[in-house]
This record gives structure tokens, C-alpha cells and sequence, in this order.
């Protein structure tokens, strides 16, 4: 089998030997990709059972396309039940021991796709001397619909999406040295949903020893959806279908289509449309992720958490309802639904007034969501890493970005073209002269943290983990500086509340 390295120096194409059969790629900004490779069998012919390999194949396949998206809600193009696709960028397919990163993607357990520009995986491996994958996953009703309770034969249906990135990873154990990459040094690095999966994924017997590093990117999940709730949101759903318990059975030969547009339904416990998500099935995932501790079985797989100081701005800020706010109008936009836990908004808005004077109404909507929302569980994960003697490396992304309506901020999804060293792809607001500064000093730690297990490198200051006493985090900026308990008054004031992840 002719080396990527060698097939670029004679002009031809590249290519790999996989377990299921040989293929091959394309060349691309000077590296090997392999788009659209199948690692599981299509799901359609066997929906709402666990993933199981592809069908061997002979004849060498061509890996230049993007695999089909799951089915769902957004607007990702080329939607199919057959999705269970990754995509491979390396520099070389020669034997070599080079770190793998795979990035999971985001969209809530929901929508997304491992093809977006953002996530591309060549200018982060011809940087590094690195493997990158990016992965496709059943979602939304395909992937976490909790039937277990209602019928027989659904036993796993609450957590396949789940185990579709198990079987991704088991995908990369068995191959990724053919595309010259070290099985026994994976990075898993995902954002928002990538990263909540990666914090499930870290509590799930069924994946331990599959990766050795962890980073997730404002994402995280301290407790997945309990089996009752998630039995709700599944008989909601499959009214919106027009089905009763004892027709269950009509799911698997259904029209997609009816399938996804039932999970708008509204959703029970939260209101909007139905929520998919992990559940503590008792199966696959035994315990919730973060919750009562750190889980015992990745206490030695290095950790970087991260969240974006302005994360709600990605939210709220495009939001004409939430422009030119007062102080009298201000509490009617701080509603449960925006801040996720039960506190009057009129004494929110008198705590950031007395102890924040500066802050105009439209800045304390998006730190006070920021801070009740997902910022208070990139904490406790944190603390409980810490309390198991496994701390994590955190950092809190302020560099601005912006978005398309001017407004500026370090919001949700603005360390992903950083991160991934990907500033020129359509959706990133990551502009002006110091961008590309910016995102070496953030893909130079991902880089060095897939080494060696610690994002230390001559850019940044010492990055020391987080502990209690000090609550250690690295604010990425121009410059970087390491600080103790950043927002310290914030997580103290919000702590005093009950948190409840959403969803479950």
C-alpha cells in the first residue's frame, strides 16, 4: 500500500488499509484526507439497536466525500440513517506514533455534523505532525429516545448515540495506524455537545481505555437525564407521533422524516422542543458523569476544561429583544428558561448593580446567564477532578470575537477556530491582527497537551492545574495570564443555588 507521503511526492493518491477494507483519499493543504469513511454499518437497518461494524468491502473505496449527517432538526446538507462516518487528515500514512485528536462535534445531542469548516482537520495535523478526526453520530430521537421502559427489544436506545462514538473510538484503535497514527496517545476534544459527550463518554465502562486525554470546550455533563424523565420526553414524543405503547414497534419502519419533526414537540420538564440527551440507563451509562464525584475510571486520563467568559452572547446577542435593555426591563429577559435555575432576576440585577456599578443592563444579561448556565458546571467538573486528586487544566477564553451583527465577545463557540487553528472558515468571528496570534497560542496547547498530556508550552505562562485552595485558570488573551478564581464573586453568588443540569 503505497504511503500518503510517498504518493504525494509521485503524484498519486493516497491511501490506507483499513480492517474493513482498503481506501483511499485525497491530498489537501499538503496532507493526506480521508472524508466520509464508514466505521459502523448503516443505523437505518437496524435503528434504535447499538452500532455494529461496516460490511467488509474488497475493492478499494474512495474516501473523498463527507459522510452523510445523522437525520435532524438543523440544516446540515446530505442527511442519512447511514451515517455512521469519520473523516481522517494526516500527514503521513508511514507507520509513525503520532498523537490523534478527535474532535467530537457540538449541537446538543441534536444537530451537527464532523464536516463543518470550522472543525477541518488539515491545518491543525500539517501543523502539529498530528492525526485529526472528526466523527458523525446518530442524534436527537435516533440516538437518545429512552424506550427501554416502554417496550422490549429498546434496551439501548436512550444512549446509541453514545455508543456510536464508542464503536468511532474502537474504530481508531484498530486503524488509525494505517494512517499513521498511535493508538495508545488519543486526544478527545469536543465543544458545547462534543464536550458533554466527551464528559459522558469518561463515565461509560464500555469506553475506558479508548482515549488517554480529555479537553472539552464549553461542554459539559454533570448528570444525564434520570430513566423517568427521559421515559417522558420519549411517550411526548411518540404522541407527536401518534403512537401508543403498544405500537412502539412502527418506530423502526417509520419515515425518518416523522421521526425528526416529532422531536419538536414541547418538551415536558423544559419547555422548547424535546430534549435528547445521555441517560442513566443502568446499561451503558451506569452513573451520572460528574455526579456525586469525578468517575473513578478516567481519574488518570489527563483534563482540560474550558468555557468562553461571554458564553450567552452566541445566544442572546443576536436577539433584537435583548438590544438597548434598562434596568426596568432588564428582569423580564433573565427568565428560567435563559438562566436555568430558580432566583428572582430583580435580585440578580440588584446584586451585579451594587457590587458590578460599571455594567450596563445589556452586559449583566449575558454574565448573569453566562454564569447560572453552563459556566456553573464547567465549575463543579472542575472541583470534582480537583476533590479526586485529578484536576484538570482550566482556562476561560476572553479574546473578543465577533458576531455577524458587530456585537463582540468571548462567546459560546468562539475558541473553536482558535483551538483548531482554523480562523479563515466560514463562522468564525475570530478577526482582525491578532487573531492568528490568538489561535497559536490555543492550537499550540491542544498540540502539546495531545504530546505529553500537559497544554504547557514557551507561549503561556505555567499552567498549573486547578485546585480548591486557589482555583488555578488560565485566562486566554493577548497576553495570557494565569489567574486565581476569575469571576470569583459571580460563582459564589450563583453558588448558593441549586444547580440542575439541563435536562435532566
Amino acid at each position: 500500500m503505497l504511503a500518503a507521503g510517498a504518493a504525494r511526492a509521485a503524484g498519486r493518491t493516497p491511501a490506507a488499509l483499513t480492517t474493513s477494507g482498503p481506501v483511499t483519499g485525497v491530498t489537501e493543504k499538503g496532507v493526506s484526507a480521508f472524508r466520509g469513511v464508514p466505521y459502523g454499518a448503516d443505523t437505518g437497518r437496524r435503528r434504535f439497536l447499538p452500532p455494529e461494524p461496516p460490511q467488509p468491502w474488497r475493492d478499494p473505496r474512495p474516501c473523498v466525500d463527507y459522510g452523510p449527517a445523522s437525520p435532524q432538526r438543523g440544516s446540515e446538507p446530505n442527511q442519512s440513517e447511514d451515517c455512521l462516518r469519520l473523516n481522517v487528515w494526516t500527514p503521513d500514512t508511514r507507520p509513525g506514533r503520532r498523537p490523534v485528536i478527535v474532535y467530537i462535534h457540538g449541537g446538543a445531542y441534536s444537530t451537527g455534523s464532523g464536516s463543518s469548516p470550522l472543525t477541518h482537520g488539515a491545518r491543525l495535523a500539517a501543523k502539529g505532525d498530528v492525526v485529526v478526526v472528526t466523527v458523525n453520530h446518530r442524534l436527537g430521537p435516533l440516538g437518545y429516545a429512552s424506550l427501554a421502559r416502554l417496550a422490549p427489544g429498546f434496551e439501548d436506545s436512550g444512549n446509541l448515540g453514545q455508543l456510536d462514538l464508542v464503536l468511532a473510538l474502537e474504530w481508531v484503535r484498530d486503524n488509525i495506524a494505517a494512517f499513521g497514527g498511535d493508538p495508545g496517545c488519543v486526544t478527545v476534544v469536543g465543544q458545547s455537545g462534543g464536550g458533554a459527550k466527551i464528559a459522558t463518554l469518561m463515565a461509560m465502562p464500555a469506553a475506558a481505555g479508548l482515549f488517554h486525554r480529555a479537553v472539552t470546550m464549553s461542554g459539559q455533563q454533570v448528570t444525564a437525564s434520570g430513566p423517568l424523565n427521559a421515559t417522558r420526553r420519549a411517550e411526548v414524543w411518540l404522541e407527536a407521533l401518534g403512537l401508543t405503547p403498544d405500537r412502539i414497534e412502527e418506530v423502526r419502519t417509520m419515515p425518518v422524516e416523522r421521526l425528526i419533526e416529532a422531536a419538536g414537540a414541547t418538551d415536558p420538564i423544559l419547555g422548547g422542543s424535546l430534549y435528547f440527551g445521555p441517560v442513566l440507563d443502568g446499561r451503558s451509562l451506569p452513573r451520572h458523569p460528574f455526579f456525586p464525584d469525578a468517575p473513578a475510571q478516567s481519574a488518570g486520563i489527563p483534563m482540560i476544561i474550558g468555557n468562553t467568559r461571554e458564553e450567552t452572547l452566541a445566544f442572546l446577542g443576536n436577539d433584537p429583544a435583548n438590544a438597548g435593555l434598562t434596568w426596568e426591563t432588564l428582569p423580564g429577559r433573565l427568565t428560567p428558561s435563559q438562566m436555568r435555575i430558580d432566583v428572582a432576576p430583580e435580585a440578580v440585577v440588584a446584586w451585579y448593580r451594587r457590587e458590578h456599578p460599571g455594567m450596563s443592563p445589556d452586559q449583566v444579561l449575558i454574565r448573569a446567564t453566562t454564569a447560572a448556565r453552563s459556566w456553573r458546571a464547567a465549575v463543579i467538573e472542575a472541583e470534582m477532578r480537583a476533590a479526586q486528586g485529578a484536576p484538570a487544566f482550566v482556562y476561560q477564553l476572553d479574546w473578543p470575537a465577533r458576531l455577524p451583527n458587530g456585537r463582540t465577545g468571548a462567546f459560546h463557540t468562539s475558541d473553536i477556530p482558535l483551538m483548531l487553528d482554523n480562523l479563515a472558515a466560514q463562522g468564525s468571528g475570530a478577526i482582525g491582527p491578532e487573531a492568528q496570534g490568538m489561535a497559536d497560542l490555543m492550537s499550540e496547547a491542544l498540540l502539546a497537551f495531545a504530546r505529553t498530556g500537559s497544554p504547557n508550552h514557551p507561549g503561556l505562562p505555567e499552567w498549573t492545574p486547578y485546585s480548591l485552595e486557589r482555583r488555578e485558570t488560565l485566562i486566554m488573551d493577548l497576553p495570557p495570564r494565569m489567574q486565581n478564581d476569575p469571576r470569583g464573586d459571580e460563582r459564589r453568588f450563583f453558588g448558593r443555588i441549586p444547580y440542575i443540569q439541563p435536562g435532566t
